[in-house]
């Protein structure tokens, strides 16, 4: 009878105690990484190395010409706001937040997506040859450094923050980069595929720091589902600018390869940023659903002693 009434109580130590990370769980983040980085690849292909990506890019870069003084006050202000003094401050506050957590990994995690999303960006637009095949010369600008400093400021807090407020940060974080990203490309400093590329750059890295923080850690933290209300919201993005994305795309496609008269500037500017909101909604919605699990904080105390009076199967 002892040994009977023994066993639940061992069963229960035996459920709390931590459980080693599969296969799958340490796996899962690398996997993203190398398709998010064969996405940067892509987009540079096929809108850098061709002359209709080329002429496509340029045009929705040119189709952006903006009058609505509100509008254009709230562009402006948001590409002044994306500074050097800005990203630090981030970094800063994103590492004290990891180390309050008892999450120093997450916190080293954090600046290393950062900093390797960010040098990484800068080291492809000065290498990265830009043929001139769409009677546009000009400095290649592939990817864009201001789309890559605010989502990976924004990756890194969602990778740092608690369960309870990374849904409110996602998707503050996923409207800002949206906004960085269609300014930029408003003001003609960057071409659609430019934001689209730096997003993708920085989801890769952000999957890379996550899979060597689970590669080192030992035990697999709970996990922590996101909200269904950022889910559904980064969905319903997703799948609804994605879709105006392709259809705008082919259509300006055939206006290269067809007719000069079947689609506008404009036209393609709006093509341009539904693609920025569809990459970014997507990218967001990815991070999000690898964060959620394995950055829990750290629990305190010795670990469940082995009960009495019963064994342990």
């Amino acid at each position: 009878m002892t040994a009977l009434a023994s066993r639940p109580k061992t069963s229960g130590a035996r459920t709390s105690a931590p459980s080693s990370p599969g296969a799958g769980f340490v796996l899962a983040p690398l996997a993203v990484a190398v398709l998010a980085a064969a996405g940067v690849a892509a987009m540079y292909t096929a809108f850098v190395r061709t002359a209709t990506g080329q002429y496509a890019d340029t045009t929705a870069m040119l189709g952006g010409d903006v009058h609505h003084q509100r509008v254009v006050e709230v562009l402006s202000r948001t590409l002044n706001g994306t500074t050097l003094v800005t990203l630090v401050l981030v970094c800063l506050v994103a590492a004290a937040v990891g180390v309050l957590r008892r999450r120093v990994d997450l916190a080293i995690g954090a600046g290393v997506l950062v900093l390797g999303a960010n040098a990484s960006c800068q080291l492809l637009k000065t290498r990265l040859p830009r043929p001139d095949l769409s009677d546009f010369p000009g400095p290649n600008s592939f990817p864009s450094g201001h789309a890559a400093a605010a989502a990976s400021v924004a990756f890194a807090l969602i990778l740092v923050l608690p369960a309870a407020v990374r849904g409110i940060v996602a998707l503050a974080g996923a409207a800002y980069v949206t906004v960085i990203g269609v300014a930029t490309v408003w003001a003609e400093w960057h071409r659609p595929s430019d934001v689209v590329a730096a997003v993708l750059l920085v989801l890769a890295w952000a999957a890379f720091a996550l899979f060597v923080i689970r590669l080192f850690r030992r035990v697999a933290t709970p996990g922590e589902r996101p909200s269904r209300l950022t889910r559904g919201l980064l969905l319903a993005v997703f799948l609804v600018t994605g879709a105006a994305g392709v259809f705008g795309l082919i259509s300006v496609a055939m206006n290269v390869r067809m007719t000069a008269a079947l689609v506008s500037s404009r036209f393609a500017f709006l093509t341009g940023s539904a693609g920025i909101a569809a990459a970014v909604a997507g990218g967001f919605l990815i991070w999000v659903w690898l964060a959620a699990r394995g950055t829990a904080p750290a629990k305190a105390g010795r670990p469940a002693r082995r009960p009495k009076g019963g064994k342990t199967k």
